[in-house]
């Protein structure tokens, strides 16, 4: 028996060591960073950004992967069972690794258990948005339209679950208008079908959604958070348009993460160079262009605010009535 312990603890000692001297010669080739949303959204473009920044910070090409689809899952999906080397980490809304555990009765993955939290990089207000011919000009007015055409009012999300769906639904049911959710695999392609009348309403973020409100294609009704903002300042946030339940007042984030067991030293390079790159010129132009806010917290903190946060997510899921069986 004992020399039984005495191998195994051999064998750890080995293991780890050999760890230790993995993550030393890192990153020996280019790294993958997946991106579980189409090409052409907010987080897209910062998520490229990051790559771009963290590549030249690691000395190894960090190439970005759009896997779309069901909700962030299938990104997700890749990411959490990924060889956890350190050459394949994500850069993703809340969305796959958060809300999805409360809207979806199975995953593929565990969100809690999967990933490692790497870095909260930014965060960033979103709006509520709406087709021209829709006839308000605002939040209260169209709650009203609604109300008088009850079942033919869609409204469109980036996909179930999403911060879009979970605020479109709680806003139907809340206020008895009885609108449809049109989900989408990104917000590229919701935009698109808001603008052609498709969907008459959608919440989404400020950077995608902007070029349509100074064309004209878009009319915006509120903002989400605790202040306005600056560029369009005319916009009243939720509370201040006489929507004042805690539903309406999130806020998104935007993270990186990386399966779990990717060894800790490397964990701590890509938490170094993600700090790092979120608050370099480059990367703080792009967010500043979405409406975003740097944040690029350490692991702690992020572990910390997502443990905060899951029971509130929680409690918006089940308020919207979000379920997928």
């Amino acid at each position: 028996m004992r020399t039984i312990k005495v191998a195994l603890a051999a064998f750890s000692l080995m293991a780890g060591l050999c760890s230790i001297a993995a993550a030393q010669t890192w990153p020996g080739k280019p790294i993958t960073m997946v991106l579980p949303f189409p090409a052409g959204g907010s987080a897209d473009v910062v998520g490229r950004a990051m790559a771009d920044e963290m590549g030249k910070r690691l000395g190894q090409p960090v190439v970005v992967e759009n896997r779309a689809g069901a909700s962030g899952i299938v990104g997700a999906s890749y990411v959490a069972k990924a060889p956890a080397d350190g050459y394949t980490m994500m850069f993703t809304t809340t969305l796959p690794i958060m809300t999805n555990q409360f809207v979806y009765a199975k995953l593929p993955y565990d969100p809690r258990k999967d990933f490692a939290l790497i870095s909260q990089v930014a965060t960033g207000q979103l709006v509520l948005a709406v087709h021209p011919s829709v006839q308000a000009k605002s939040v209260k007015e169209f709650v009203a339209w609604a109300q008088q055409n009850k079942g033919k009012v869609n409204y469109g999300s980036w996909g179930v679950g999403s911060a879009a769906h979970l605020m479109g639904a709680f806003l139907s049911n809340s206020r008895g208008m009885d609108m449809s959710h049109i989900a989408y695999k990104g917000e590229a392609p919701m935009l698109q079908d808001l603008i052609g009348g498709q969907v008459q309403m959608a919440i989404g973020s400020y950077m995608s959604i902007k070029p349509y409100l100074e064309s004209g294609k878009l009319r915006a009704l509120a903002v989400t958070g605790d202040k306005r903002i600056g560029t369009i300042a005319d916009v009243p946030t939720f509370e201040q348009a006489g929507l004042s339940e805690p539903e309406f007042r999130p806020v998104g984030w935007l993270v990186l993460v990386a399966p779990a067991a990717t060894p800790a030293p490397v964990l701590a390079r890509l938490e170094k160079e993600a700090i790092a790159a979120a608050n370099t010129t480059a990367v703080k132009a792009r967010l500043q262009v979405a409406g975003l806010e740097a944040m690029g917290t350490t692991s702690a903190r992020f572990r910390e605010d997502y443990q905060s946060a899951m029971p509130v997510l929680e409690r918006v899921v089940k308020a919207s009535g979000a379920r997928v069986e």
